[in-house]
C-alpha cells in the first residue's frame, strides 16, 4: 500500500516542525516546502528548515517570490493563504494533502478553525479534490503544540522563531514572547 503524501508548509518554528513529524507519525510520507517571500527571518528561517528536513529525513522544496516589498516583523497579511496557494501551485501529482502548523489562541484570522475551514474548501475546489489541506492543531494551544513537540523528543534546539530575523532572537517579538512562555513552563 502507497502512504499518502502530504506536502508540508515549513517555516522553521516548532509549530511546523511538529507538523510535520505528526504527519510522518500518521504513516504518511512527509515531503517539506518553504516559501521565500522576502520575510524579514528568511536566512535563519532557511537554515532551521533545513535542519528540521533533514532531522526527519524529508525531502524539501523551496519557493522563491519576488514582491514589490520586503516584509518586517508583524503580521503579513494574507500570509497563511499566500503560502497555502504558493504550495497548491507547487505540488507534485503524488501530493494529496498541504498541511500548516497553525493553532490556536492568536488574535489572526488565518489561524481560526474559520480560515482552515475556507482553505479546505479552497485546496479542494482547485485541485478539483486531488488535494486536500490540513491544519491538525487549529484547536490546540501553542503550549499543546510545544508539549507535543517535547514528548515525541524533536530537536527543539534547531528551530527558529523570531520575526525580526535576529540571531540571536531579539527575545522582544510576539514569536520570542511566545518561545519565552514556553520555555518557562
Amino acid at each position: 500500500m502507497t502512504s499518502q503524501t502530504t506536502l508540508v508548509l515549513m517555516s522553521g518554528g516548532v509549530d511546523s516542525y511538529a507538523c510535520a513529524h505528526f504527519f510522518q507519525n500518521m504513516g504518511h510520507s512527509v515531503v517539506g516546502i518553504f516559501v521565500d517571500f522576502g520575510q524579514a527571518a528568511l536566512e535563519p528561517e532557511r537554515d532551521a528548515v533545513s535542519k528540521i528536513a533533514s532531522a526527519l529525513g524529508v525531502s524539501l522544496s523551496q519557493i522563491h517570490v519576488n514582491l514589490a516589498r520586503r516584509f518586517e516583523d508583524g503580521e503579513v497579511p494574507g500570509r497563511n493563504a499566500f503560502l497555502t496557494t504558493s504550495a497548491l501551485i507547487s505540488a507534485s501529482q503524488d501530493v494529496s494533502l498541504i498541511a500548516m502548523g497553525i493553532h490556536a489562541g492568536t488574535p489572526y484570522y488565518d489561524c481560526s478553525p474559520s480560515f482552515v475551514d475556507r482553505m479546505q474548501c479552497l485546496v479542494a475546489e482547485c485541485s478539483n479534490g486531488r488535494i486536500a489541506f490540513s491544519a491538525p492543531f487549529v484547536s490546540w494551544s501553542k503550549s499543546r503544540v510545544y508539549q507535543y513537540a517535547q514528548n515525541e523528543n524533536l530537536q527543539l534546539s534547531i528551530t527558529y522563531s523570531c520575526e525580526t530575523g535576529s540571531v540571536p532572537p531579539c527575545g522582544e517579538c510576539a514569536s520570542c514572547k511566545d518561545r519565552e512562555l514556553l520555555y518557562a513552563c
